[in-house]
C-alpha cells in the first residue's frame, strides 16, 4: 500500500458520519417520519405542549451529541439516535416557533433558512469545508450537528407551510417533496453539479417529506390524515430504523458529498 493510500484509509477511517447511500435515506426519511410523530405524540397526545416538549428533547439531543462527539469513531447506533434526536426537536422547536411565537410558518421557514445558511457559512468559513467526510474532528462535528438541527426544524417548518398554508395538503407535500427529491437525483446522476451543494439540498427536503408523511399518518381523517396511533407508529417506525440498521452496511463516509 503506499503512502496516499493509507493516508486515505486512515481518513476514511476517521470519519464519524456514515456513508451516503441509498440505505442512509431510507433510514433518514423513516427517521424523519419518527421525529413528526414522535414529536407530535409528546407535546399533543400527551398534551405536554411545544415548549416543553422541546425542552425534553433537546436535552435528549445535547446528551446524543456529546456522546457522538467522544465516541472515537463511527457508530451507527450513536448516529442514528443523534439523528432522531435532531428530528424530534426539530420538530418540537418548529411547532414553537411557528405556532407559540406566532409568526406563521411563513415566518418560521424564512427565520430557520437563514439560521440553517447562516451556519453553513460559518462552518465554511471556520474549517473550510462543510462535506461529510471532513467531519472528523470536535469541531467540524459541533457545527454539523447544528447545521442538522437547523436543517430539521427547517424541514418541519416548511412541510407544515406546504400543506397548510399553500393549501396543498398532505398528500399534495408528499408529491412536491418526493419530486423534488427525484429532481436532485436526476440531477447527480446526469449533472456536475457540486456534490456537496446537492447533498445538503436533499438532506433539508427529506425532513419536509417526512413530516407530511408523518401528519398524514397521524392527522385527524377530518384534516386529511389517517388518525392512526401515534404511539403505535412510533415503535413501528423504531422497530424499522432498528432493523435497517442491523440488515443494511453502515459505514464511515470516504468521499464529499
Amino acid at each position: 500500500m503506499n503512502a496516499s493510500a493509507a493516508s486515505h484509509d486512515a481518513s476514511s477511517a476517521s470519519s464519524k458520519v456514515p456513508e451516503i447511500v441509498l440505505g442512509f435515506w431510507i433510514i433518514k426519511i423513516l427517521a424523519t417520519t419518527l421525529g413528526e410523530i414522535g414529536g407530535d405524540a409528546v407535546t399533543m397526545s400527551m398534551n405536554l405542549g411545544y415548549l416543553v416538549g422541546t425542552l425534553i428533547f433537546a436535552a435528549v439531543f445535547i446528551a446524543f451529541v456529546f456522546a457522538q462527539i467522544r465516541s472515537p469513531q463511527f457508530n451507527p447506533w450513536l448516529y442514528w439516535g443523534t439523528i432522531i434526536a435532531s428530528t424530534t426537536v426539530g420538530t418540537t422547536l418548529a411547532d414553537f416557533v411557528d405556532r407559540s411565537l406566532g409568526i406563521g410558518y411563513t415566518g418560521g421557514s424564512a427565520l430557520l433558512l437563514m439560521l440553517l445558511l447562516g451556519s453553513l457559512f460559518l462552518w465554511y468559513r471556520t474549517t473550510g469545508a462543510i462535506s461529510v467526510a471532513s467531519v472528523r474532528d470536535a469541531r467540524s462535528e459541533w457545527f454539523y450537528w447544528l447545521t442538522i438541527t437547523f436543517s430539521q426544524t427547517l424541514g418541519t417548518a416548511l412541510g407544515d407551510w406546504v400543506a397548510d398554508t399553500r393549501g396543498m395538503g398532505y398528500t399534495g407535500g408528499m408529491l412536491i417533496f418526493g419530486g423534488l427529491l427525484a429532481l436532485i437525483l436526476v440531477l447527480y446522476l446526469t449533472t456536475k453539479i457540486n456534490r456537496t451543494a446537492l447533498f445538503w439540498a436533499a438532506f433539508v427536503l427529506t425532513r419536509p417529506l417526512g413530516a407530511v408523511v408523518g401528519d398524514f399518518l397521524d392527522k385527524p381523517v377530518a384534516s386529511g390524515g389517517l388518525a392512526l396511533s401515534r404511539y403505535t407508529g412510533s415503535l413501528v417506525l423504531l422497530v424499522a430504523i432498528v432493523v435497517l440498521i442491523l440488515v443494511l452496511p453502515q459505514r464511515p463516509a470516504r468521499q464529499p458529498h
